[in-house]
C-alpha cells in the first residue's frame, strides 16, 4: 500500500522548535507568556497595524467571544452563511442564539449578498432584526466583501468574518481578516499555518482584545482574591502552542505560494477535461491563498461523477472530501430558516476538495494525476 497523501497536513517550517525551547527554558509553560504576545504581534504586523489580536484555543473560541463582545444574547439571531464547516454556527447555539442561514452566490461560493438582503428584511419584518452576521471565506476565496460590507452598513448590522481558511488571502489587496467589525482565523492541525491547535480574534480595538483577553481567562475581577463579576472561559492560547505558531509566521509567504501551486497543478491537469471545474478566483479583485483546492464534476460532461473520482483516489490511498455539507441540510439545525436557492446543495452534490498541502511532493502530485488521468481513460 502506498503512504497516505492527505487533504492538508501540518507542515513544520524547522524554526518552531527554537520557541518551544525557549519557552521550556524560561518556565513560560501557561496560557501566558512572551511566545503569546509576539505571536499576537507578529499577525497584527502581517494583516494591519490597525487591527488587535488576541490568540486563543481555537478559531471556534474566537466566534464564540466575537459573538459575546458584539452583545449576541439568548434568543437574538445571528446570520450565518450555509455553506460552511459547522464550527461557524455553533458557538451562536452557545448563546442561547439562533442562526439564520443564508445561501452562497455561484462565484466565490460565499455568502450571497442578494440573500442575505432578504434574510435581514425579513427577519427584521418579523420582529427579529439580526445580531450580527457571519461571513466565510470559503477554502481561502474572500466573499463579495464590498457588497456585503454595504448591506451590513445600511442595516447596521456588524459583520463578523470567519477567516479560519483564509490567512494569507486578500480582497482588493487588503488581508482577509481585517474587513469585519471582528474577525476569526484558525491554527487547526490542517490550516495554512498551524499551532497544533488554536485560533484568534482580530479585533479594531484594544478595548474589544482586552475584553476578548478578559473572558478568556476565566473573567477575573482585578482583586488579590478570585473574584468574578461575569462568566468567563478557558479560551486563551498557551506560550508553549504560541511558540509554535511564531515559527510558522516565518513560513507564512512560502506555505501560500506552496499551495498556490497546488492549485495551478489542478488547473493544469483539468484544462483539457470536459465537465470539470477548478474553483479559482472570479477577477483580479481576488487573490485566495487556495487552502484547499476544489473541483465540481459535471457526470453528463466528464464521463464520471464526483464520487466516482473520490473513490479511485482513495483506492490509491489519498485522500479527498466531498464539499462542506450546508449547514441547513444537517440534521442538528433541521429548524432554523433559511433562505436563498439551491446553489450551496448544488455544490456539495458535485464538489470535491482535492490534496492541497504545502508538503506535497513531485512524486506526491504524480500519484495523484496519475489516478485522474487513470480514471479519465477509463
Amino acid at each position: 500500500m502506498n503512504n497516505k497523501i492527505w487533504l492538508s497536513s501540518p507542515h513544520m517550517g524547522g524554526g518552531e522548535l527554537n520557541y518551544i525551547h525557549e519557552a521550556f527554558e524560561q518556565n513560560w509553560v501557561a496560557p501566558l507568556g512572551p511566545n503569546v504576545n509576539n505571536f499576537e504581534e507578529d499577525l497584527r504586523r502581517y494583516l494591519s497595524h490597525d487591527v488587535e489580536v488576541a490568540a486563543l484555543s481555537a478559531g471556534t473560541a474566537a466566534l464564540h467571544l466575537a459573538l459575546i463582545i458584539l452583545g449576541v444574547k439568548a434568543d437574538d439571531e445571528v446570520i450565518c452563511q450555509s455553506f460552511t464547516f459547522s464550527a461557524s454556527a455553533n458557538p451562536i447555539t452557545y448563546l442561547g442564539a439562533k442562526p439564520v442561514f443564508v445561501d452562497s452566490e455561484p462565484e466565490t461560493w460565499n455568502l450571497c449578498p442578494k440573500a442575505l438582503e432578504e434574510a435581514i428584511v425579513d427577519r427584521t419584518a418579523r420582529g427579529k432584526k439580526p445580531k450580527a452576521i457571519v461571513v466565510v471565506h470559503l477554502y481561502g476565496m474572500p466573499a463579495k466583501l464590498d457588497e456585503i460590507s454595504a448591506v451590513a452598513h445600511r442595516y447596521k448590522i456588524p459583520l463578523i468574518e470567519d477567516a479560519a481558511e483564509a490567512l494569507g488571502s486578500t480582497y482588493k489587496e487588503q488581508r482577509c481578516g481585517t474587513f469585519g467589525e471582528m474577525s476569526v482565523l484558525s491554527f487547526n492541525g490542517n490550516k495554512i499555518i498551524t499551532t497544533s491547535g488554536g485560533g484568534a480574534l482580530v479585533c479594531k480595538t484594544k478595548e474589544q482584545k482586552e475584553q476578548a483577553v478578559f473572558l478568556s481567562t476565566q473573567a477575573r475581577d482585578n482583586a488579590p482574591h478570585y473574584q468574578h463579576s461575569q462568566i468567563g472561559y478557558n479560551y486563551r492560547m498557551s506560550n508553549i502552542s504560541a511558540g509554535i505558531g511564531r515559527g510558522q509566521m516565518e513560513v507564512i509567504d512560502e506555505r501560500v505560494a506552496a499551495r498556490r501551486r497546488n492549485h495551478q497543478f489542478y488547473k493544469d491537469i483539468f484544462k483539457d477535461m470536459d465537465g470539470i471545474k477548478v474553483f479559482t478566483e472570479p477577477n483580479k479583485d481576488y487573490f485566495s491563498n487556495h487552502w484547499l483546492s476544489a473541483i465540481t464534476v459535471d457526470e453528463g460532461l466528464a464521463g464520471f461523477s464526483r464520487e466516482d473520482l473520490r473513490l479511485v483516489l482513495e483506492k490509491d490511498n489519498i485522500e479527498s472530501r466531498p464539499l462542506w455539507k450546508p449547514m441547513h441540510l444537517q440534521p442538528v439545525f433541521e429548524s432554523a430558516p433559511y433562505y436563498g436557492g439551491k446553489v450551496a446543495e448544488e455544490l456539495f452534490n458535485i464538489g470535491l476538495c482535492l490534496p492541497s498541502g504545502s508538503s506535497l511532493s513531485d512524486a506526491d502530485r504524480n500519484r495523484i494525476k496519475t489516478a485522474i488521468l487513470n480514471l479519465k481513460s477509463i
